[in-house]
C-alpha cells in the first residue's frame, strides 16, 4: 500500500466515483469489486484496518454446519462455494482444514451429525453431479485434503473429499489432546482456515493495485451533500485533527456492527434497518503443548451448542461464545463468564484442567447481525447481507460473514452499477489475491530462523521476499519478535513502511498476531534475543525509527499499547477481566 500521507494527499485532492466507509472485510471487498470494474475508488477508515470485527473471528472460511440446524440452506450453500473460491485464488491465505466430531466408549458417531455432513457435502459441489478424480481409499486414509475438480470452464479448483468415518486411531492423529478419553472413531470433514486480518490487508493490496486509495485513522463526522445527495464525507484525520472532505459520487456505509451510526435517522425513517443487534464473541489462544492438535475438533458445550478447537499459527484457538452484547464498541473485552464457559467445554471434553492463567492470550469481538425484533428468535438472527438504499444515494451494507465477503461486495457494487446503467461485470472472481509462493523458494538470509519461512509464506505469499530483504538490511531485523515464535523485526518495518502500521497495536494486532498468541511475552524481558528488554520495547524502537518517534512520543505509544491491551483483555493473565484475575492467578494446570 502507499504510504499514509501520499494517501491523504490523493484524497484531499481527487474526485472519486465512490468513497467506501470502513476498512473491514467488507469494505475492502467494495473497494476491491468497484476498482476491479472501472470505478475510482476511495475507502477511509476510522481505526486501522480489520480492527473491528474483521481481525476477532473464528480464522474459518466455512459454510457454517449449525446454520444447517436452522435451515438456512442458501447461506450455507453459498458460504460453501465461496470457501472453494478462496482456496482457489488465495491458496496460501485460505487452507483446507481437517475437522472431527469424535465418538466415545464404542458408540458410532451421532447419525443427526452424519445427515448434516451429507447436505454439507451436497451443497459444496459447483454442480450436483458426480465427482471426478476421485482418490482411492488408500490415499483418503492418508489423511488427503480434497481433490481437483475441473469446473465449466476447464479451471481447476479446490473441492473436498466426501466426509467419512474414521477409526479412534485416526482421530488421535489429528487430535492429540483427546488420546487419554481413547476416542473410537468419529466423522472426518473439512473446512478451510485463514488469517482474517492479513486476508483483509491482502484484498486491500489488490484493491490498491486497481487504482484504490486507502487511509486508516480518519473519522466520518458527516456526508458532503450536494442537491439532497450524497457526494462524499467529511472526515477528521484522527492523528493530526485536521479536517476535510473526500469528494465523490457516490458512498458507501460498510462500517458492519457500526453501520446505524452513519445517518442513523435516515437510514431509519427511509429504509427500516431493522436494528442491528451485536453478538459478542470471545475467544482464547493456548500453547500447543497444553491442547495440542493437528485437525480442529467439534466441541459440546452445553444446550445443544458447540464450539471449535482448533490449530491455528502454532497454537490452538478455542471459540466462540454468541451473546447478545448492549457495552461500548470501542473495545471488546472477553467477559469472565465467556472465558469460563469456553474453559469449562475444553476441559471437559478434552479431560484437561486448564485455568485462564494459562491461556496465552483472548480476544472479543461484536458480529453485526440483523435483528427483526422477534424476542423468540435466537441470537443467530441473520448471518446474510442486507443492503439499503436511502434517498441521498448512500448505500449501506452490513450483516453477513467473513466467508461471503466477497458476495457482498459483488452485491454492493452490482447496485452502484444498476442505477448508473453501467456495462461493468464483477471480477473478483478471477482475481487472485496475492501469490502464493512455496517456503523453500524464498532466499535464505543470514539469522532469520528456519521455521520463519514457513509462517512468511503462508502470510504474505511472493511479497515475503519485500521482508527478507528488509531483514538484509540489518541483522537485528532478521531476529524474531518474541523468542520461539516466527514473527520477524523486519515485519515491523514493512508493516510501518507498505501497510500503513501507525502504532504498536497494528503491528502486533492485526499486521503480526503475537498479542493474540503470545501477550504474555511481549511484555515480559527477554534476556536471551533482546539483549534484556521486553519485545514490546524493541518493537517500539523499530516503529520509532520508520514513523521518526521521539523518545516522548515513543514512551507515550508504548503506555498506549499496554492501555489498549487492557481495554480488550488481550494480556493474560492481566487481562481476564478484574473477577478472574483472582482464579487465574491461583494456579495453572
Amino acid at each position: 500500500m502507499i504510504e499514509r500521507s501520499q494517501a491523504l494527499a490523493a484524497l484531499a485532492a481527487d474526485e472519486f466515483d465512490l468513497v467506501v466507509v470502513g476498512g473491514g472485510i467488507t469494505g475492502a471487498g467494495v473497494a476491491l469489486d468497484a476498482a476491479s470494474r472501472g470505478y475510482s475508488v476511495a475507502l477511509v477508515e476510522r481505526a486501522d484496518f480489520a480492527s473491528g470485527t474483521s481481525s476477532r473471528s473464528s480464522k474459518l472460511v466455512h459454510g457454517g454446519l449449525r446454520y444447517l440446524q436452522n435451515f438456512d440452506l442458501g447461506l450455507v450453500r453459498e458460504a460453501l462455494l465461496e470457501r472453494q473460491l478462496m482456496v482457489k485464488l488465495a491458496p496460501h491465505l485460505v487452507r483446507p482444514l481437517p475437522l472431527v466430531v469424535p465418538a466415545f466408549e464404542g458408540a458410532r458417531p451421532d447419525r443427526l451429525v452424519g445427515v448434516g455432513l451429507n447436505l454439507y457435502d451436497v451443497m459444496s459441489v459447483e454442480k450436483i453431479r458426480s465427482r471426478r478424480a476421485r482418490r482411492s481409499r488408500a490415499e483418503r486414509a492418508a489423511g488427503g485434503a480434497g481433490t481437483a475438480i475441473t469446473g465449466a470452464e476447464g479451471s481447476e479448483s479446490w473441492s473436498p473429499e466426501r466426509h467419512r468415518v474414521i477409526s479412534g486411531e485416526e482421530v488421535i492423529e489429528l487430535l492429540p489432546a483427546l488420546a487419554a478419553r481413547e476416542p473410537t472413531s468419529g466423522y472426518l470433514f473439512y473446512d478451510c482456515q485463514t488469517d482474517d486480518s492479513r486476508l483483509v490487508l491482502t484484498v486491500l493490496g489488490e484493491a490498491e493495485r486497481f487504482g484504490a486509495v486507502c487511509a486508516n485513522r480518519l473519522d466520518v463526522t458527516g456526508l458532503v451533500q450536494q442537491d439532497g445527495l450524497a457526494r462524499g464525507v467529511q472526515v477528521e484525520d484522527r492523528e493530526s485533527g485536521e479536517r476535510f472532505q473526500v469528494r465523490a459520487a457516490n458512498v458507501v456505509n460498510a462500517t458492519g456492527v457500526w453501520a446505524d451510526q452513519l445517518r442513523p435517522d435516515e437510514l431509519a425513517l427511509e429504509a427500516e434497518l431493522p436494528s442491528i443487534r451485536p453478538s459478542r464473541g470471545t475467544h482464547v489462544t493456548i500453547r500447543h503443548e497444553d491442547l495440542p492438535l493437528i485437525g480442529g475438533a467439534i466441541v459440546p458445550a452445553g444446550s445443544g451448542r458447540s464450539i471449535f478447537a482448533l490449530p491455528w499459527l502454532g497454537h490452538t484457538l478455542v471459540g466462540t461464545t454468541d451473546n447478545d452484547y448492549e457495552g461500548p464498541l470501542a473495545h471488546i473485552e472477553p467477559s469472565r463468564d465467556d472465558i469460563e464457559y469456553l474453559l469449562d467445554a475444553i476441559n471437559a471434553f478434552f479431560g484437561t484442567e486448564i485455568r485462564p492463567g494459562r491461556l496465552t492470550g483472548a480476544f472479543a469481538g461484536v458480529r453485526p447481525l440483523i435483528s427483526s425484533g422477534d424476542p423468540k428468535k435466537s441470537v443467530d438472527i441473520s448471518r446474510k447481507a442486507e443492503i439499503y438504499e436511502t434517498s441521498s444515494g448512500l448505500i449501506t451494507i452490513t450483516g453477513g460473514k467473513l466467508t461471503t465477503w466477497r458476495r457482498m461486495a459483488r452485491m454492493t457494487v452490482d447496485r452502484l452499477v444498476e442505477r448508473e446503467a453501467r456495462d461493468a461485470p464483477c471480477r473478483t472472481h478471477e482475481i487472485p489475491l496475492g501469490q502464493a509462493i512455496a517456503a523453500s523458494d524464498l532466499p535464505r538470509v543470514e539469522g532469520v530462523p528456519e521455521e520463519a519461512y514457513g509462517a512468511l509464506a503462508a502470510r504474505y505469499g511472493h511479497a515475503a521476499h519485500d521482508v527478507l530483504a528488509i531483514a538484509g538490511e540489518r541483522g537485528e531485523l532478521a531476529q524474531p519478535i518474541v523468542a520461539g515464535c516466527p514473527d520477524l523485526l523486519a515485519e515491523v518495518s514493512l508493516a510501518a513502511r507498505r501497510e500503513q502500521a501507525r502504532s504498536i497495536g497494528d503491528v502486533l494486532l492485526r499486521r503480526t498476531r503475537l498479542g493474540l498468541l503470545a501477550a504474555r511475552e511481549l511484555t515480559e524481558p527477554d534476556g536471551d534475543t533482546q539483549g534484556g528488554r521486553a519485545p514490546v520495547e524493541i518493537v517500539g524502537d523499530v516503529l520509532a525509527r520508520e514513523l521518526g518517534w521521539d523518545a516522548q512520543r515513543l514512551a507515550l505509544e508504548l503506555e498506549r499499547f499496554e492501555r489498549e491491551a487492557d481495554q480488550e483483555g488481550i494480556a493474560v493473565p492481566e487481562g481476564v477481566p478484574a473477577e478472574a484475575r483472582a482464579v487465574a492467578d491461583s494456579g495453572a494446570a
